[in-house]
């Protein structure tokens, strides 16, 4: 359940209509018109394209997924906004821009299976099942749990496995996952998470108390790979990470 950015890379070096242009029909089914349609695309042209977010896929994800109907009712009018939203509970969802980044370090095909810990509104399970083949998520908020898996119902998505729970040790009847990613921060990187990727997944999280970074932690045949990205602002992760 994310938040604000506190670094961010360089613009995305082609134009928002070569973005727009390059998006594929391979996301599932057709948007179906709303409201609030020209301001979900006036989001993804000036916050994603024209930043760093180049996956032709989670443009068009992104440009579908109804951000407006994963939020409280008295935050609409507000869900296109570059920032994190208020969600109820203390937690947030996280910036478009956040979501967008966290699911291209991923480096999804569509072909994966993904993890998430920390369902929040269900907007971030939302994009993943739009961009992988299935999502596997843990909310340990009963209330959000519950209304994350009534919004994702009531909008279709059939791929997306939700259940409440601390998510500090992952899912491991359902290991191992192709892409991992953490919506909430750790002060430290939990192993269990690390040993449920499969050789060659991804683990995208932030990590850290005051001073927080998203990491992007891949796993191969000899070991690990850790990497940095950028300096991001997240709610801490509850549960066992705290102990």
């Amino acid at each position: 359940m994310a938040n604000l950015v506190l670094a961010i890379s360089g613009s995305a070096g082609v134009s928002c209509a070569e973005s727009r242009d390059a998006e594929t029909a391979d996301v599932r089914g057709e948007e179906l018109p709303d409201a609030f349609a020209d301001e979900r695309s006036r989001m993804v042209d000036r916050q994603l394209a024209a930043r760093d977010i180049r996956d032709s896929r989670i443009l068009a994800a992104m440009r579908k997924v109804p951000r407006h109907e994963l939020v409280p009712e008295s935050r609409r009018g507000h869900a296109y906004q570059d920032s994190p939203l208020p969600i109820g509970s203390g937690q947030t969802i996280s910036q478009p821009y956040i979501v967008a980044l966290m699911t291209q370090l991923l480096e999804l095909d569509g072909s994966e299976r993904v993890l998430e810990i920390g369902t929040g509104s269900g907007y971030q399970a939302a994009v993943l099942a739009e961009t992988a083949n299935e999502v596997y998520s843990i909310e340990i908020v009963p209330e959000l749990a519950e209304r994350a898996r009534a919004d994702l119902a009531r909008l279709g998505y059939e791929n997306i496995h939700l259940r409440e729970g601390d998510g500090y040790r992952g899912w491991p009847e359902k290991a191992p996952f192709d892409a991992i990613v953490v919506t909430a921060a750790p002060d430290h990187v939990p192993e269990p998470l690390v040993e449920q990727l499969a050789v060659g997944g991804r683990l995208v999280l932030p990590v850290g108390r005051f001073h927080q970074e998203l990491m992007v932690i891949k796993r191969e045949a000899d070991g690990v790979v850790r990497e940095r990205s950028v300096g991001v602002r997240f709610v801490p992760m509850t549960g066992e990470a705290q102990h």
